[in-house]
């Protein structure tokens, strides 16, 4: 019987603001909207997988702080039936936030102070308690304990416990990545995109190039697959050698609200057709679509719906050959 998906690392406070422009500095731009959010992989990862599919049960694993940021994040998550019970919330540090400056359809740019995240350690993890079949933790190179060594120790003890194991990165400067390399032999499922991708195994990414670079970070010890996406094209490459890509779906003009929450989203997905056991282009299919869909509003998870009425509404798209 299944049991659940545990979601660990960081909880964040978003304010979005849409602007017209990004400016030089020194210039000005106006902001068009303000909207509050949740953020972070335990919020977007979380809400997004229990509007795909309601049956899956889904924990919470974080820290918060003792204040309206914290308490706006797990009432979010607990709203569409994210099990919140096991976040930490801290007096001594407030919950993480970032100021999200959104293009109203194009890309983003994020400000972000990790507050209570920083604080976030295997210790935090109550094993005992936790009898899930996935853990899936991130952000690495955002989370000051993780990054230092607490990351591989969470990983290293959820496979010791018949926990399959994911991670997700923020994408950085691409000299930070090589540190991460050694947790990848607890790794096993990997979904990254094609910056993050490259920058571990230090090759510039392309389409060409992706089920290269998958191969490659499996030689690094990811046990199952390691899905790669990017804004044209996804592959999947598993350790028992099956490759398979499928395209982006091809949107209609107007269609994207905003990007903040993709790459969530399409983990989600992701996450969701392992979870469930699907073929490898499902497993992409399901991503991909959930992907498409997130880009239907500013934040990262309000436009999320069931991956069913996602299908109904968006299935007659093409993807790109």
């Amino acid at each position: 019987m299944k049991r659940g998906i545990a979601l660990a690392g960081s909880i964040i406070h978003d304010r979005i603001f849409t602007i017209a422009s990004y400016p030089e500095i020194g210039t000005l731009t106006r902001i068009l909207n303000i909207k509050n959010a949740v953020g972070g992989l335990v919020p977007n990862d979380g809400i997004d997988l229990k509007k795909l599919d309601t049956g899956v049960p889904v924990y919470a694993l974080g820290r918060v702080g003792n204040d309206d940021s914290g308490r706006l994040c797990l009432d979010a998550m607990s709203e569409t039936g994210v099990d919140t019970s096991l976040v930490q919330v801290c007096r001594e540090s407030v919950t993480g936030f970032t100021d999200v400056m959104s293009i109203e359809g194009g890309q983003r740019t994020f400000f972000t102070h990790s507050g209570a995240n920083d604080e976030f350690s295997y210790e935090d993890v109550p094993w005992d308690a936790l009898s899930v079949d996935m853990l899936h933790l991130g952000y690495f190179l955002l989370l000051k304990k993780i990054d230092a060594g607490d990351g591989i120790r969470i990983l290293k003890e959820a496979q010791k416990r018949g926990i399959k194991t994911s991670v997700d990165f923020v994408s950085e400067r691409a000299e930070k990545y090589p540190p991460l390399i050694p947790c990848l032999e607890y790794v096993d499922n990997l979904i990254l995109n094609e910056h993050e991708a490259g920058a571990l195994v230090g090759i510039r990414a392309n389409e060409s190039n992706l089920i290269e670079i998958a191969e490659r970070l499996l030689s690094f010890g990811v046990r199952e697959r390691v899905i790669i996406h990017s804004p044209m094209l996804s592959v999947s490459v598993t350790a028992s050698g099956e490759s398979t890509s499928l395209g982006s779906l091809i949107l209609p003009d107007g269609f994207i609200i905003g990007t903040a929450g993709a790459g969530d989203a399409f983990c989600s997905g992701a996450l969701l057709g392992i979870y469930r056991e699907r073929s490898e282009r499902e497993i992409l299919a399901w991503a991909t679509y959930s992907a498409a869909q997130s880009l239907r509003s500013a934040d990262g998870t309000s436009a999320m719906t069931s991956l069913d009425n996602i299908m109904k509404t968006l299935s007659h798209l093409p993807f790109r050959s």
